[in-house]
């Protein structure tokens, strides 16, 4: 890290970074899976919901949609693996509620203490792909002291595209290395790194379950590298 750099305000990636979504989409899914399909487990429904993730934003990273919310491409990804499993019947109601099983996601056991440890030195902030209405409903359910949500639906973009960092940056008024992306995700860093932020690799080697193979390791020179976000604290000298 360059000394003479000051960082400012900390940026989060928040699926798997800051909030375990495959248990809290496992959980939510269950009871659904009881009623219409009992044979299908839950967390390997949340996995293949969480697989429709990136392809459904590609479509509009790469122009051939509109920007479109979160929050549908969700809904649209639900009823694809719905339909996969042969799984009919449900009320619309009934679909509309479990899509909001994304707003429901725990924290990590270290994110709110260290989070408000953060936010005593630094404007702390959501960039993540999540929509707005998503990042509040999750922020206030789970404690997320977030100073403002900031992130896809505010530049109309989606993670790794440039402009997510770069408009974030210049929603800031920061130079671009006064703003430090905190991420599970040796890409996301990446990304952010080639438009000028600081990077901080925090690792959450279970995110994808007890057999995750991606992310298990810092796979760069991040600016930090941390086990938790409490330990990521402590090296910016944070108090306890």
């Amino acid at each position: 890290m360059n000394a003479r750099i000051e960082i400012k305000a900390l940026v989060f990636d928040v699926f798997g970074t800051v909030v375990d979504w495959r248990s809290g989409v496992a959980r939510d899914v269950a009871p659904f899976l009881k009623r219409y399909a009992p044979h299908v487990d839950a967390f390997d429904f949340a996995d293949q919901w969480r697989r429709e993730y990136s392809p459904s934003m590609e479509e509009i990273r790469s122009g051939r949609r509109p920007y479109t919310r979160l929050d549908v491409l969700h809904r649209e990804n639900l009823v694809k693996v719905l339909s996969r499993h042969g799984i009919a019947g449900a009320a619309e109601a009934e679909v509309d509620a479990l899509n909001l099983a994304w707003h429901r996601l725990d924290p990590w056991p270290d994110a709110v203490p260290a989070l408000h440890r953060l936010k005593r030195e630094f404007i702390v902030a959501p960039l993540s792909n999540g929509n707005i209405r998503l990042m509040v409903d999750m922020a206030k359910r789970a404690g997320l002291p977030w100073d403002a949500i900031l992130g896809a639906e505010v530049v109309r973009a989606y993670k790794p595209s440039p402009q997510v960092y770069s408009g974030t940056v210049e929603i800031l008024g920061l130079a671009p290395a006064e703003l430090c992306l905190v991420a599970a995700h040796n890409g996301d860093l990446a990304a952010a790194r080639r438009c000028g932020l600081s990077t901080a690799f925090v690792a959450r080697p279970t995110e994808h379950g007890p057999h995750q193979t991606t992310d298990l390791n810092a796979q760069a020179d991040w600016d930090f590298v941390a086990g938790d976000l409490n330990e990521l604290a402590d090296q910016l000298g944070c108090a306890s």
